[in-house]
């Protein structure tokens, strides 16, 4: 059965290791999205009170930290175990470099997947 394999990182500058990891385990179709959690918003709080007329000092100062998620269609279980292989594998080397607290991985299970073409049948 097929399953969708997400991920949530809260560290990105480590989403190109985590990205190439799974490429080289023969990942495809991987999604990325920028996407932040209810305790960051709180932490940082939200940034639409921007000035009319803005200096580049209010740009820099609304940045928000965001995390990246980063998902993926699994046909089966052998290839959910690669992913989790390949995903702890580049975490051991993240941690090595400082990494805390960098992500949480669900596995769901699919019903139903369906791919749908635009381009022209001749």
């Amino acid at each position: 059965m097929r399953q969708m394999v997400l991920l949530v990182l809260n560290e990105p500058e480590y989403c190109m290791a985590l990205l190439e990891a799974w490429d080289a385990a023969g990942v495809s179709g991987i999604t990325i999205l920028e996407s932040t959690g209810l305790m960051r918003m709180r932490r940082q709080g939200a940034k639409d009170n921007l000035p009319i007329i803005p200096r580049l000092f209010d740009f820099v100062k609304s940045v928000e930290a965001h995390h990246r998620t980063i998902f993926s269609v699994a046909e089966d279980e052998e290839q959910v175990k690669v992913i989790v292989d390949a995903t702890n594998k580049a975490f051991d080397e993240m941690r090595d470099r400082g990494a805390e607290n960098s992500a949480v991985m669900f596995v769901l299970p699919v019903s139903e997947m369906h791919r749908f073409n635009t381009e022209q049948q001749s």
